[in-house]
């Protein structure tokens, strides 16, 4: 039977992946596999789908995968997350097989049984999937027509902490995955879309497992140093460099981690830098929208630009005072009587500048707020401005 003989070949290949080369001498052994992935009989697809993978990643070093190569590193529009014009099938036979395996993968991950899921009944496919795509995106060529097919805003979902080993493993499966799509300079506005990155730190705040954040770490390492830095600013935001501060602290058996985890903290440390500087927080200030943001627990930020807050009359100051007056968003008032409470704490002259403008009057007001941060802000402002000698009493 059918899936007597797929069962018999599974386990060829398991045994000595030698046996692929008894399939290869065949002028055509994939188009009968492909033939059973539409079949009914689940065991049957997912079969031939194992089958094929192997088949397909024992022949690597084949003419035709070379071709596929060279195909698709010398065609720009064949890695764009668009998909542009290029359809993403490298010439050749093998390129062709390539090509209708990943449709059917990422059929399955959008419309199948398992999506979204890893574990057993249900996410037996799921996991399937995963797996097919650790093992064929080890070619390079297999990433770039992987981008346009969406596959990975597909792996995202897989991308949560595990509740079991069997989850633990596809977890691992997928970051794999995604480690290796990090590579692609062109995949930086498809990762963004697919909000991978948050889910990349948060894996790394909750998983120990060892192997998982290795490939975590690189993961997060390749976006950073993508040309022009697209992800600095979100990895700032997503306070990333606490994250691996961390991890750093763990005790870890493979020294290259560490090694990794000490490069990427540096690393971090310079993007930070680069995205705290003073005329980046103007321009979020008149923006008359703020956030809570690596600045807000960066002394060395206020320390070093105290006298940059002179500028224009005082600009920013005066922008923050009005944000007390103005505005109705609970999270821009906490952060603007934050921000006041640091110009205070570094500029020699702040309290004197703030009550010239007043606003302590302002901040007295917000300390009836009914949002409790709100209050709380407000309430550490205006001590800074009645205290003179603050630091003694915060002490106390």
């Amino acid at each position: 039977t059918v899936q007597y003989t797929l069962a018999l070949i599974n386990t060829m290949l398991s045994e000595d992946g030698k046996n692929a080369a008894l399939f290869h001498s065949e002028e055509d052994s994939y188009t009968p596999l492909l033939k059973l992935l539409p079949k009914e009989n689940g065991y049957i697809a997912e079969s031939a789908c194992r089958v094929l993978v192997k088949l397909l990643g024992a022949r690597t070093k084949s003419p035709e995968i070379t071709q596929a190569q060279a195909s698709c590193s010398s065609s720009p529009s064949s890695t764009t997350a668009t998909g542009g014009q290029d359809s993403g099938r490298p010439a050749g036979l093998v390129g062709e097989v390539l090509a209708t395996l990943l449709d059917w993968i990422t059929q399955q991950l959008r419309v199948g049984p398992g999506v979204g899921v890893a574990g057993a009944g249900a996410g037996r496919r799921g996991a399937l999937c995963v797996w097919s795509l650790a093992c064929l995106l080890r070619d390079r060529p297999v990433r770039a027509m992987l981008l346009p097919r969406g596959g990975l805003s597909l792996l995202t979902p897989f991308l949560t902490p595990p509740t079991s080993p069997p989850q633990l493993q596809v977890l691992y499966e997928a970051a794999v995955c995604v480690w290796m799509m990090s590579f692609l300079p062109s995949a930086a506005e498809t990762f963004f879309n697919a909000r991978a990155l948050p889910a990349l730190v948060e894996i790394a705040k909750s998983v120990s497992k060892e192997k998982v954040v290795r490939v975590v770490v690189m993961t997060i390492k390749n976006l950073l140093n993508m040309e022009g830095c697209p992800f600095a600013s979100e990895m700032a935001d997503l306070n990333v460099l606490k994250v691996v501060s961390i991890l750093r602290q763990g005790t870890w058996a493979d020294p290259e981690l560490e090694e990794v985890l000490e490069c990427l903290e540096e690393e971090l440390a310079a993007a930070v830098r680069a995205e705290t500087t003073f005329e980046k927080y103007r321009t979020q200030v008149l923006s008359g929208t703020l956030d809570w943001s690596p600045i807000t627990s960066d002394p060395t930020f206020w320390k070093d630009n105290a006298q940059a807050f002179e500028a224009q009359n005082f600009q920013v100051v005066r922008v923050l005072l009005k944000l007390l007056e103005v505005s109705k968003e609970p999270r821009t008032l906490a952060v603007a009587c934050s921000h006041l409470s640091l110009f205070l704490q570094h500029h020699p002259h702040g309290k004197h500048i703030v009550q010239e403008l007043q606003g302590k009057e302002l901040a007295m007001g917000l300390m009836a707020h009914p949002e409790a941060e709100v209050q709380k802000q407000a309430l550490l402002c205006v001590q800074k401005l009645m205290i003179s000698n603050w630091q003694v009493f915060q002490a106390a």
